[in-house]
């Protein structure tokens, strides 16, 4: 294992993109987390990446950094061929991106902690750190932010992007007991590892379906 990057965010570096959507220094961490690090959680973090960039056009939220690791990541490896495909059918970029094992510094520094499956959740939450009330399925956290009223957030043109995604989690880490699941099957993004490429595309719609009210909540823009 090797130590953790300083930080992933958006184009490698957290790029400011106004003022006061942004404090010196201030920032929120994404930590997108699957099994190996090479399928699901690369397409999710360059996604989301892609995603920011279509709603704030040049002006990145400097704020926001998007990382992602795996609970068996394969440390220092590609992403999977099929996962560079789909990510290229989106328009969004797979150059440059290495393969990591999940830390405990990460889930330290992450503010949000969005995974694959339950039993991800489950191994983040297991690490300790308080990781319990930030850390969410993918489709858990679309569930609940949908449910959230856009008005009750704080204005990121006013407040800043990082204090409207840090007030965005409390919010739904209060509505966790109250909205749950239809189904166990609801909440998980199945693994395409080994799989064909129509198998990763169906993938790569459900992550970029669930992503769209996620961003448009953390950011206050919609598509």
């Amino acid at each position: 294992m090797t130590a953790p990057e300083t930080g992933r965010g958006i184009g490698n570096e957290a790029i400011e993109y106004g003022e006061p959507l942004v404090l010196p220094g201030d920032s929120f961490r994404i930590l997108h987390v699957s099994t190996g690090n090479v399928c699901r959680s690369p397409i999710t973090e360059r996604l989301t990446r892609h995603a920011l960039a279509e709603r704030l056009g040049d002006r990145l939220a400097g704020g926001l950094v998007v990382e992602s690791a795996g609970t068996w990541g394969h440390e220092g490896a590609p992403m999977e061929a099929n996962a560079e495909t789909v990510l290229a059918d989106f328009g969004a970029d797979p150059s440059g991106f290495v393969g990591r094992e999940l830390l405990d510094d990460h889930v330290i520094r992450a503010d949000l902690v969005l995974t694959a499956t339950r039993d991800h959740r489950a191994q983040v939450i297991s690490m300790g750190h308080s990781a319990g009330l930030r850390t969410f399925t993918l489709k858990e956290f679309t569930r609940l932010v949908q449910a959230i009223d856009p008005a009750t957030l704080p204005d990121a043109l006013e407040a800043g992007v990082v204090e409207r995604a840090r007030a965005l989690v409390r919010a739904a880490a209060a509505l966790r007991g109250w909205l749950l699941a239809p189904s166990v099957e609801a909440d998980e993004v199945y693994d395409p590892y080994g799989a064909p490429l129509p198998f990763f595309r169906s993938v790569g719609g459900e992550i970029s379906e669930a992503l769209d009210p996620v961003v448009s909540a953390l950011t206050g823009v919609k598509r």
